[in-house]
C-alpha cells in the first residue's frame, strides 16, 4: 500500500470521533497550510448530554500537509452539560474516553474521565503522551451531575 494512502487513513481514523468546529491561523506558511489552533467537539460516548470542547495546536507547513508533523503537546478542554445527562452503562472510576494522534507514530492527545463520587461530578483531564516521554502540560474541567441522578460506577 502506498505510504501516503496509509498516512491519510491513519489521520482519518484518529479524528473520526471529533467534530471540528473552527480554527484560527497562528503562523503564515508560504508552502503548505498555516499553523493554527483548532477547536473540536467530542460527545462522551457513555454519558449522554455531555460534550467536551478541546482547543489544540495543529502544525502546518509541508510536514503538516503530508500528515507527518508532530503537533505541540498543548491543549485546553471545557466539558459541559448540553442536554439531560444519562448513562448507557456503569462507568469505571477512571477511563480514557478519547485519544487522537498528534504525530504519525509517537504522540497522542488523550482525554480521561474520572468519576468524583463524593461530589457526584465527572472530571475530564486532557494531556498528551509520547512513546518515550509525555508532557506535564494538561488541562482539566468538571461537569457536576444533579444529586437526583446518581453516577453508576462499576
Amino acid at each position: 500500500m502506498n505510504k501516503l494512502v496509509l498516512l491519510a487513513l491513519l489521520s482519518f481514523a484518529a479524528v473520526a470521533g471529533a467534530e471540528q468546529l473552527g480554527e484560527v491561523n497562528t503562523v503564515f506558511k508560504l508552502i503548505g497550510p498555516d499553523h493554527k489552533i483548532i477547536v473540536e467537539a467530542y460527545d462522551d460516548p457513555k454519558v449522554g448530554g455531555v460534550t467536551c470542547h478541546v482547543s489544540r495546536a495543529k502544525t502546518g507547513g509541508i510536514t503538516g500537509a503530508l500528515g507527518i508533523a508532530e503537533d505541540k503537546a498543548e491543549a485546553s478542554i471545557a466539558c459541559r452539560q448540553v442536554g439531560p445527562i444519562s448513562f448507557s452503562q456503569p462507568l469505571p472510576v477512571q477511563e480514557e474516553v478519547f485519544s487522537e494522534r498528534l504525530s504519525v507514530l509517537f504522540k497522542k492527545l488523550r482525554i480521561v474521565r474520572i468519576v468524583d463520587r463524593k461530589r457526584n461530578t465527572l472530571v475530564y483531564l486532557t494531556y498528551s503522551d509520547r512513546l518515550i516521554e509525555g508532557s506535564p502540560k494538561n488541562s482539566i474541567t468538571a461537569v457536576p451531575v444533579d444529586r437526583a441522578t446518581v453516577i453508576p460506577v462499576k
